[in-house]
């Protein structure tokens, strides 16, 4: 059962993860501390001009209420993946590379740091060259081992969008490739999501043939030597008739986040204009949601490979 992740609810026994989250109409994307107790995630306006990441702290089993980390608010930022250790956090945004240039830039990968986990982060540090272009580049994602997994519209790519590898060898990045074609095609990959230890890999693929509805999570496993098995679509009711994307897995309780934009539509028509208005505020009413559901890689791995 997929149950919303912000949620001042519980649904079928599942606890409810950021309380709080339910009001706002455009939350995307979302990454969690390894101890569970520090979330990150983005809240948008109706229009996604204004993108702020915002964070929630759990304590006492409770969380708290929304806050806008002290690196975002001024620019169109989003996208943030913290690291295992939860000392560095990846972000996106357009802001320009240093307060002496006007105007905004396009979308490249920055990060925040900290020395302990009590500690305010630090300045946000563009990551430059090899892995940020002229070109847009989204989604940050590492493995445990610091490999990076990011989505780019550069056209060295292979489709509109693509999901691009740049390993961490000698304290860098390498130069950042397109993977294969059982991964990305001509058309949008995107949004994606490495396990710990690289032996998959989940991201969103757009109108594909074999989806369910306009965008879905696929999964694709590691075969060792730089080789992925054909990229398959996550089951119901993970993936839906409506746009589902930006993964990310707490491995540690085989739990999944996602953002889904599913319509639950009604049965009959409206008679009353008080039940149009809480089917209109009801969440699963087309807007940018999060939620989570079990996710069991073993027991998915043996579904897909039948």
């Amino acid at each position: 059962m997929i149950v919303t992740s912000g949620l001042a609810q519980e649904n079928d026994g599942a606890t409810a993860a950021i309380e709080g989250l339910k009001k706002f109409d455009k939350v995307r994307d979302f990454t969690m501390s390894q101890s569970g107790n520090e979330a990150y995630y983005t809240l948008q306006s109706p229009t996604e001009e204004v993108s702020v990441i915002c964070t929630s702290i759990k304590k006492n089993g409770d969380w708290s209420t929304p806050k806008i980390t002290s690196f975002s608010g001024k620019y169109k930022d989003l996208e943030a993946f913290l690291t295992q250790d939860g000392l560095r956090l990846y972000f996106v945004s357009n802001r320009p590379l240093n307060d002496s240039i006007p105007g905004q830039k396009d979308f490249d990968i920055w990060y925040v740091e900290r020395a302990n986990l009590i500690e305010e982060w630090s300045e946000p540090v563009n990551m430059g060259n090899p892995i940020n272009t002229e070109h847009n580049e989204f989604y940050p994602a590492l493995s445990k081992n610091g490999n990076l997994y990011f989505t780019s519209d550069n056209p060295k790519g292979k489709g509109r969008d693509d999901i691009f590898f740049s390993a961490f060898k000698n304290g860098g990045f390498t130069d950042p490739i397109s993977l294969g074609e059982h991964i990305n095609s001509e058309g949008f990959e995107y949004n994606a999501y490495i396990s710990h230890d690289e032996s998959y890999l989940l991201f969103g693929g757009y109108n594909r043939e074999d989806g369910l509805g306009s965008g879905d999570i696929y999964i694709s496993f590691n075969e060792g030597k730089g080789n992925w098995s054909q990229a398959k679509p996550l089951p119901k009711p993970i993936n839906s008739a409506q746009m589902d994307y930006c993964p990310f897995v707490d491995e540690e309780n085989n739990t999944i986040y996602f953002t889904s934009r599913r319509v639950t539509l009604p049965n009959s028509r409206f008679d009353e204009f008080t039940t149009f208005e809480t089917y209109i505020n009801s969440y699963e009413n087309g807007n940018s949601r999060l939620y989570k559901t079990d996710f069991q890689i073993e027991e998915l791995r043996k579904k897909i490979q039948e």
